[in-house]
C-alpha cells in the first residue's frame, strides 16, 4: 500500500498520516522530503517489529505539504495532539497551568488566580506548575503587598474592611483607608515582585521602615517590617533562585524499561515557579532524545516557550525544534543541553526529581496491578481488568439527576475518560427510579460504543463494568447489555452492608450468591476507593448542574434578552422577582430596554394580559 503512494509524492517537507481500515490515524510524521522519508516505509525488512506492525495495518496515507520543515514540525505537534495517533508518543497532558493576573480594569486592581484564555485586561505571570504554588504566591503578595483579592461585585458592597485588613493581608480600599495613588505604588511593586525585582522593593522597604522608625512612627514602621519578613520568606523557599536564568524551562527525561518520566521546572523571572512530571504513551523501544524530542513539540503546541529551554539529552532535530518554537513564539527561543556550571546542575535536579518520580510510579503501578490480579480471582475473570468502568447516579428527589462514568486501569485512574450523562428520563419513568437512569446512561454509553467502535479495536470497550448499588441496579445494567446483544463484558455491583456500613460490602455477580471480602482485604479497599470515586464526580456533577440551574433566573428564559439587558434590568430593579412585578411603563424606561423589548418581557411574565 505505501509503495503505492510513492509515485505521486512531492520532494518536499511536509507531514504524512498513516491510516488503517476503520479511518483511525495510526502515525502521524514529519519530512524534510516526503518521497524519501515515505519509501522507507515500503521496505518493511528494515523496520522494528512496532513500525512493522505499523505498516501491515496501513490501509491508506494521507499528506499535506508545507513551505518549511520548521511547519511541518509544527503541524506534526498539532495533529499528534489532536488525533491522538496509536504508534506515536502521546503526552497525556489534560491540566492546563495557573497563573496570576494582575488586574488592569479597576482603580484598585485585584490579584488573583487565572486559568484559560488571557482575555481580561492586565498583567500574566506564570505558568505555575500546580495549585500549591500560586497560593503560595498569592499568600506572599497579600502579606507583603496587601493588594485585594475580593470580586469587584465584593468590593462595590462593602461598608467595612473585612477580615483580611484585620490579619494584615489587605489595605481596605473598598472603603477608602488607602488612597488610590498610594494603592498603585503597592500594585507596582507587586509587579516588579513577580517580575523578579524583589531585592529592589526589598531594599526599598527597608528604607521606608528606618525612617518611620526616626519619626517615631513604630506602628508604620511595624507594617513595613511584617511586608518585609513576607518577602524574606518566600526567597527563602526558592530552592533554586539563579539572578540570571531569567525565563526558562528546565526539561529532563528519565527511562526505565517501557516506561519514561519527563521532568519539567519552570523558571520566570529567575525564580522557580515549581516543577510537574509527565509519563508519555507509547515510549517503550524509543530513546530518551527521541522521546523528549516528541514531548517538547506536543507541550508547546499550545503554550508560548519561554526565550530559553534547558534540555537534559539533545534533540536529534534541535536546530529544527528551535526554529519551530521560534515560529511559534513569534521570536528567538533557545535550546541546551548544558554540560557544567549553574545551568547544568538544574538539569542534574530535574533528572534527579525525573529519576525518584520514575521510582514510585513503577511502584504504584506493580501495586496496583497486583490488586487488579487479586480482583480477577475474586470475581473469577479470565485475565487481570485492563479497563474497568464504574457507574453511580446522582439526584434530589429525581431533581438534575446525573449519571456518572470513570474509568481505571493498570496504571491508576483515567481522568480524561470520564463522562458524565444528563438525565434525559426519555422512558417517562418516575422521578427518582434510580433502576430507570441506570438503564439509561448504559444505554447511551454502550448504544454509542456499538455505533463508534463497534469491533472495540479502539479500546474504550471496558473489561469490568462496576456498578454501585444491588442486585437491582446489576439487573438494570444487564437488561441493557441483553438488549444490545453485548454478551462478553463482565458486570458487577457493590452495596454497602447493612445499615449501610463501609467494610461489610457485597459484590453481586450474575447468577452467583453475593460476595462478602474480608474486612481488611486489599481488593475490597480497592473497590471502595473506586465506588468512592464514582460517588465524587457523580455528586460533583449534580452540584455543578444544580448551582448553574440556581444561578439562572426568570428573566434568562426570555427569548432575545442576553446579559447586557439582564444586568441593565437587574440593575434598575435590584431583583428578577421586581421585574416580573414591573409595569410596562416601569419597563419603558430602563435605559438600552426599547419600547417592543419592553412589550416582550411585560409580554411574558403577563401572558393573560396580552392585547
Amino acid at each position: 500500500m505505501v509503495e503505492a503512494c510513492l509515485s505521486g509524492l512531492p520532494t518536499a517537507p511536509g507531514v504524512y498520516r498513516m491510516i488503517d481500515g476503520n479511518g483511525d490515524v495510526l502515525y502521524v510524521g514529519k519530512a524534510r522530503n516526503l518521497k524519501k522519508r515515505v519509501s522507507v516505509y515500503a521496505s518493511p525488512g528494515r523496520l522494528g517489529p512496532r513500525l512493522h506492525r505499523m505498516v501491515a495495518d496501513t490501509a491508506s496515507m494521507e499528506f499535506v505539504v508545507t513551505h518549511t520543515e520548521a511547519e511541518a514540525l509544527l503541524l506534526e505537534a498539532n495533529l499528534i495532539k489532536r488525533l491522538r495517533p496509536r504508534y506515536n508518543i502521546l503526552l497525556r497532558d489534560d491540566k492546563s497551568f495557573a497563573c496570576i493576573l494582575v488586574g488592569a480594569d479597576h482603580a484598585f486592581p485585584r490579584v488573583l488566580k487565572h486559568r484559560g484564555a488571557q482575555t481580561r485586561p492586565g498583567d500574566y505571570f506564570g505558568p505555575f506548575a500546580s495549585t500549591w504554588a500560586v497560593n503560595r504566591s498569592l499568600t506572599t503578595l497579600q502579606r507583603a503587598f496587601l493588594l485585594r483579592s475580593c470580586s469587584d461585585a465584593v468590593f462595590a458592597a462593602r461598608s467595612r474592611p473585612c477580615l483580611l485588613y484585620q490579619i494584615k493581608r489587605c489595605s481596605a480600599p473598598c472603603v477608602g483607608r488607602i488612597e488610590a495613588r498610594d494603592y498603585a505604588v503597592l500594585v507596582s511593586q507587586a509587579r516588579g515582585f513577580l517580575k523578579g525585582d524583589s531585592r529592589r522593593i526589598q531594599q526599598d522597604l527597608a528604607q521606608r521602615m528606618e525612617a518611620a522608625s526616626e519619626r517615631l512612627d513604630f506602628e508604620e514602621a511595624a507594617r513595613y517590617r511584617d511586608r518585609i519578613r513576607a518577602l524574606t520568606a518566600v526567597q527563602s523557599h526558592q530552592d533554586i533562585n539563579l539572578a540570571l536564568i531569567g525565563d526558562t524551562d528546565v526539561i529532563a527525561v528519565e527511562q526505565s524499561g517501557a516506561a519514561a518520566c519527563v521532568q519539567v521546572f519552570f523558571f520566570r523571572a529567575g525564580c522557580n515557579y515549581g516543577n510537574r512530571a509527565y509519563y508519555p504513551d507509547n515510549a517503550a523501544g524509543e530513546s530518551p532524545a527521541v522521546i523528549l524530542e516528541a514531548f517538547v513539540g506536543q507541550f508547546y503546541e499550545a503554550r508560548q516557550p519561554p526565550p530559553r529551554i534547558l534540555l537534559s539529552h539533545a534533540l536529534p532535530n534541535q536546530a529544527l525544534v528551535a526554529a519551530a518554537l521560534s515560529l511559534r513564539a513569534d521570536r528567538r527561543v533557545f535550546l541546551a543541553t548544558p554540560q557544567r556550571g549553574a545551568k547544568h546542575n538544574l538539569i542534574r535536579q530535574a533528572l534527579d526529581n525525573a529519576r525518584d518520580a520514575l521510582a514510585r510510579r513503577l511502584g504504584e503501578s506493580a501495586s496496583q496491578r497486583r490488586l487488579l490480579e487479586g480482583l480477577a480471582q475474586m470475581l473469577d475473570l479470565e485475565t487481570a481488568p485492563e479497563r474497568i468502568e464504574v457507574y453511580d447516579n446522582s439526584h434530589v428527589a429525581g431533581s438534575e439527576a446525573m449519571g456518572a462514568m470513570i474509568v481505571a486501569g493498570p496504571d491508576g485512574l483515567i481522568k480524561n475518560a470520564y463522562r458524565k450523562f444528563k438525565i434525559r428520563n426519555e422512558a417517562g419513568a418516575a422521578p427518582g427510579d434510580d433502576y430507570a437512569m441506570m438503564r439509561e446512561v448504559m444505554s447511551r454509553r454502550f448504544g454509542r460504543a456499538l455505533a463508534e467502535d463497534p469491533d472495540g479495536t479502539r479500546g474504550q470497550w471496558p473489561d469490568l463494568i462496576l456498578i454501585d448499588g444491588g442486585a437491582g441496579q446489576l439487573a438494570s445494567a444487564r437488561q441493557v447489555l441483553q438488549d444490545l446483544g453485548i454478551e462478553d463484558v463482565q458486570v458487577a455491583a457493590i452495596a454497602k452492608g447493612p445499615d449501610r456500613n463501609a467494610g461489610r460490602e457485597r459484590i453481586f455477580l450474575p447468577d452467583r450468591p453475593p460476595i462478602q471480602p474480608a474486612h481488611r482485604d486489599p481488593v475490597l479497599y480497592f473497590l471502595q476507593r473506586l465506588r468512592d470515586e464514582a460517588h465524587r464526580f457523580a455528586i460533583g456533577s449534580h452540584r455543578a448542574r444544580r448551582s448553574a440551574k440556581l444561578a439562572r433566573s426568570a428573566i434568562d428564559e426570555i427569548p432575545g434578552i442576553g446579559p447586557r439587558r439582564k444586568k441593565a434590568l437587574l440593575h434598575h430593579f435590584g431583583s428578577s422577582r421586581a421585574v416580573e412585578r414591573a409595569g410596562l411603563p416601569d419597563l419603558e424606561v430602563v435605559p438600552g430596554i426599547s419600547g417592543s423589548i419592553a412589550r416582550k418581557i411585560y409580554d411574558w411574565f403577563h401572558p393573560d394580559r396580552q392585547s
